[in-house]
């Protein structure tokens, strides 16, 4: 069995008393949606198998809709002005082709494309296109990148500031190819007008 966190609950509109739940598991990784005969508060873990949801080993609903880590793919071919980026369907992920793809955080070797890519912003698309305000969907991700880092053993604050000191190199760079289905939501959001342009400018016809 998985374990996954719940980070939404409500009641079905169907009114059978039944009740959506919304959970993620950093490992792959995968964010699932659960229709539960139990209210479970967000935080609490549950348990998935077979399409079954458990809590406490006890049945509490079925699985009815999953999005797993390993059915999208990655591409490195383009310039990224916030270093890792989403196609506007979700199944394409981007890393910068210029941000390294492995960094050494005190003798642990982290893959980009696994916390950056895979666990950020894979997570922030799913977030997002499930109708999540942007601040939350970056905020969930975040903390999936840093259960990703921290499994492997890395130091989250020693990884921050490496990561940090590569995304200002990103940001100062001119781009100069953009992908032409690179999802602009993040940057609509953060007002960035100089990134936009830059994106649309050099975007692939």
């Amino acid at each position: 069995m998985e374990k996954f966190e719940i980070i939404e609950h409500k009641e079905d509109k169907s009114g059978d008393g039944s009740f959506i739940l919304k959970a993620i598991n950093f490992v792959l990784p995968e964010y699932v949606t659960i229709v539960a005969a139990t209210n479970i508060e967000n935080g609490i873990a549950v348990e998935i198998d077979n399409g079954k949801a458990y809590l406490d080993k006890a049945e509490i609903g079925n699985v009815v809709k999953t999005h797993r880590g390993d059915e999208v793919k990655i591409d490195r071919r383009y310039d990224i002005k916030y270093a890792g980026g989403y196609s506007r369907d979700g199944k394409t992920l981007y890393l910068d082709r210029n941000f390294p793809e492995t960094i050494d955080v005190v003798g642990k070797q982290i893959s980009t494309v696994e916390s950056i890519v895979r666990h950020h912003e894979l997570t922030e698309k799913w977030l997002s296109d499930d109708a999540y305000e942007y601040p939350y969907a970056h905020e969930v991700a975040t903390k999936i990148e840093r259960m990703h880092v921290e499994s492997l053993g890395g130091d989250w604050a020693e990884y921050s500031k490496i990561v940090s000191k590569h995304l200002k190199e990103v940001a100062e760079r001119k781009l100069q190819k953009s992908p032409k289905d690179l999802d602009l939501s993040p940057y609509i959001y953060e007002r960035d007008q100089i990134a936009l342009k830059e994106i649309r400018e050099s975007m692939e016809l």
